[in-house]
């Protein structure tokens, strides 16, 4: 075989295997090739969907980076060796063989995958029992989202947070004693952040919470008897070793 054809078709497999993300010198111009350049450049980018995925209504979610559609494995490509599968538990429930065979296609490719579930059933314990499972075999983060809206959010914080260090994921610490009362009282199961600043407008303090009845604290706006109740009774608790 002639050896100029040879090394055309090592270019062409080259191009197909690699994803053009180079441009192959000398077989094309140098307009064509800054053209070339520049569309990688913006697929760095870009959320890749795969076609399949057309219609979902988690696209209309991811607002903050561009997405395209592109031939690849998985539902979402966030970065070169970041990837998500998507399943709702109502579909799942109706192909339970569907994620197997997706499982099958998607092989060792990427280093994070991710299953994102959209929970859209009333009692989806069992089959997040199996899919943990399965997550646990294959080598799969499993994500939870209870909405088409917190799917795709869920999505694009992938994409966002791609390259951030993981420092710049820590939570950060407040020196302010306020918010440190702030983030203490709201780590109580149903008190948010409205009920921690009622409290320190009421009580000024720390001390003048712990003091406060539990019928004084069922009078605060936003709390009842259930609330104050429970605010009470942790805040009362004695600590065991």
């Amino acid at each position: 075989m002639d050896e100029s054809l040879l090394k055309d078709i090592a270019s062409e497999f080259e191009n197909d295997f690699f994803g053009n993300e180079e441009p192959v010198s000398g077989t094309s111009s140098d307009a064509s090739s800054s053209t070339t350049t520049i569309k990688v450049l913006n697929k760095s980018y870009t959320i890749l969907v795969n076609p399949k995925q057309r219609g979902n209504p988690l696209l209309k979610s991811i607002s903050n980076v561009p997405w395209e559609f592109s031939d690849i494995i998985p539902d979402y490509q966030m970065g070169p060796s970041t990837c998500a599968l998507f399943l709702s538990i109502r579909y799942h429930n109706l192909n339970p063989d569907y994620i197997h065979d997706r499982l099958k296609k998607l092989g060792k490719l990427y280093n994070l995958r991710v299953l994102l579930v959209q929970v859209d059933i009333k009692d989806p314990h069992h089959v997040l029992k199996n899919l943990t499972r399965i997550c646990i075999l294959a080598d799969l983060t499993l994500i939870l989202a209870w909405s088409a809206e917190e799917a795709g959010k869920i999505i694009e914080t992938y994409k966002i947070y791609e390259n951030k260090p993981a420092e710049f994921l820590k939570e950060k610490g407040e020196s302010s004693s306020y918010l440190r009362l702030i983030q203490a009282l709201t780590s109580i199961r149903s008190v948010n952040k409205s009920d921690a600043t009622v409290l320190i407008n009421k009580f000024k303090t720390l001390k003048g919470i712990l003091e406060a009845t539990e019928i004084q604290l069922s009078e605060l706006p936003g709390f009842g008897a259930r609330k104050a109740k429970n605010l009470y009774t942790t805040l009362h608790t004695k600590f065991c070793r």
